[in-house]
């Protein structure tokens, strides 16, 4: 058991850290590149909302009270309401219209 855990350990460890220390490695020089430096900054946005968008729909286990909350939400972020304000509302919208006899 104990050299079970150790191997998913190292089996966890090794791709992690050879992901962060690879870059360190192939890019000794500034990139100068205005492309590459804007795909490299954006990549976390993107993988960011490619991980969670989904899941918005999936979350209330209803289609129509994740689809209020995600509403809620979107019009929030629009007018630039703090990120609370905008989890807090979402996640109270779409409870209220849970609540709703339809």
């Amino acid at each position: 058991m104990k050299l079970n855990f150790l191997l998913c350990l190292l089996g966890m460890a090794v791709p992690t850290y050879l992901i962060r220390m690879i870059p360190f490695t192939a890019f000794r020089k500034k990139i100068k590149s205005r492309f590459a430096k804007s795909f490299f900054y954006y990549i976390p946005y993107a993988v960011l909302a490619a991980m969670t968008f989904p899941a918005v729909f999936y979350s209330t286990g209803n289609i129509w009270t994740a689809l209020c909350g995600f509403c809620v939400a979107l019009v929030l972020s629009l007018l630039s309401a703090p990120m609370t304000v905008v989890a807090l509302a979402a996640s109270l919208a779409a409870y209220l219209f849970s609540l709703l006899p339809l």
